[in-house]
């Protein structure tokens, strides 16, 4: 394969067309943790910054944060990171889009919800908070190291897996 024909295969990567699964790199679970607490960071901001309403906007982005910017949280984009939707059945690979997005952060959507349903009961309901909290971080953080494939929980529901993104600005691995 030419040089010529390389460029214009990745410039199709990263336009969000198709790419062949032999040439994406999966990201190293230490980036992803990262770019997860960039992104709950910027959760917990959008809840003391908007009074009221902040709780839900943060839902929201953590349900559909990785179907922004064609596949890229706003923490996955600054560590270089991309999530795409890979088929058993093909060889083809696409950037996460919304549906994918909400199936693949349903666990931590879920427990952001019961989380803030129970914070303000006084003393049991920040500590039910917690527990459940660090239960789906430990459990997908589990699932993923003991995976094959990198993949979490949600990555599996989802179909998708998280890349190295060579558009990133920040590459900490």
């Amino acid at each position: 394969m030419d040089e010529a024909g390389t460029i214009d295969e990745m410039e199709g990567l990263y336009r969000g067309a198709a790419a062949k699964k032999d040439e994406i790199t999966r990201a190293a679970p230490l980036t992803r943790v990262l770019a997860k607490i960039v992104d709950f960071v910027l959760v917990f901001g959008l809840v003391k910054m908007i009074p009221g309403l902040g709780f839900f906007v943060g839902l929201a982005y953590l349900a559909a944060s990785d179907g922004l910017f064609q596949g890229r949280s706003i923490g996955k984009k600054l560590l270089g990171l991309r999530v795409f939707i890979c088929r058993e059945n093909s060889e083809d690979v696409f950037p996460c889009g919304y549906r994918e997005s909400v199936l693949r952060n349903a666990p931590f959507a879920a427990a952001y919800l019961i989380s803030g349903v129970f914070w303000n009961i006084p003393v049991l309901g920040s500590i039910f908070s917690f527990i459940v909290v660090t239960a789906v971080l430990v459990f997908e953080s589990l699932v993923m190291m003991g995976s094959e494939n990198d993949k979490r929980f949600g990555d599996e529901v989802a179909g998708t897996q998280v890349v190295v993104d060579k558009q990133g600005e920040i590459n900490v691995s």
